[in-house]
């Protein structure tokens, strides 16, 4: 059974700007390098940049993203780095817990995030959603 995320692969149409991207703005670590992609290490994730010619050419309709932890400590210090270099925002933060909406070069629906599951079901338990239900064990 499924145990966590071994790694996540975006496609990207620049390599390069990608780099500057996940490097310089979110701090993730380059571990290896070569002609069309790149390892980098955030946190314990690991993150493949492939160079792909179907990149999308704008950010995808529906809700899918993919939701990065921050501490609480460094929050502030992300939201003025993605202010002060452009970075798109798709969303507005309207849950529990401090978001980041963000958009990668390739238009990848990022969030940056700090919080946790137990604190997500408690918000959900003092406002419930609608046909909502939080399993015993959770």
């Amino acid at each position: 059974m499924i145990t966590g995320i071994n790694h996540i692969t975006f496609a990207v149409k620049n390599l390069e700007q990608s780099l500057g991207f996940y490097l310089d703005i979110l701090g993730c670590e380059l571990a290896a390098k070569w002609e069309k992609g790149a390892y980098l290490q955030a946190g314990n994730l690991w993150i493949c940049l492939s160079l792909d010619d179907k990149t999308q050419s704008a950010p995808p309709q529906n809700y899918s993203h993919i939701a990065f932890d921050i501490t609480p400590e460094n929050f502030a210090k992300m939201h003025q780095r993605c202010s002060d270099n452009n970075v798109q925002f798709w969303k507005e933060n309207t849950s529990e817990g401090e978001s980041l909406y963000i958009l990668d070069p390739d238009f990848h629906k990022l969030e940056i995030h700090y919080s946790t599951l137990r604190n997500r079901l408690k918000a959900m338990r003092e406002s419930p959603y609608q046909g909502q239900e939080i399993y015993e064990k959770y």
